[in-house]
């Protein structure tokens, strides 16, 4: 699976988990894009405190922290 738009990061603010998210992709240098799930009362019913969580933005495909740098990769290969 192929990136040829940003990874969707569902977060929320002040969220720690997320920071830590952010800082893996910037240093992989992966493109991606913040979602605040607190303005959208649906993402909130969806995702709730299950943040941060990736999205494949062409396939819809998920990941659901904790990952590794590996799972990132995997996820961003297709493999997981």
């Amino acid at each position: 699976m192929t990136v040829s738009e940003p990874l969707i990061m569902y977060s929320r603010a002040d969220c720690h988990l997320c920071d830590q998210v952010i800082i893996m992709m910037d240093r992989a240098r992966i493109a991606w894009r913040p979602v605040n799930i607190d303005s959208n009362p649906a993402l909130v019913q969806k995702y709730g405190v299950r943040v941060p969580v990736l999205q494949h933005p062409e396939s819809g495909k998920e990941l659901f922290f904790p990952f590794s740098d590996r799972d990132l990769f995997r996820f961003l290969e297709g493999e997981r």
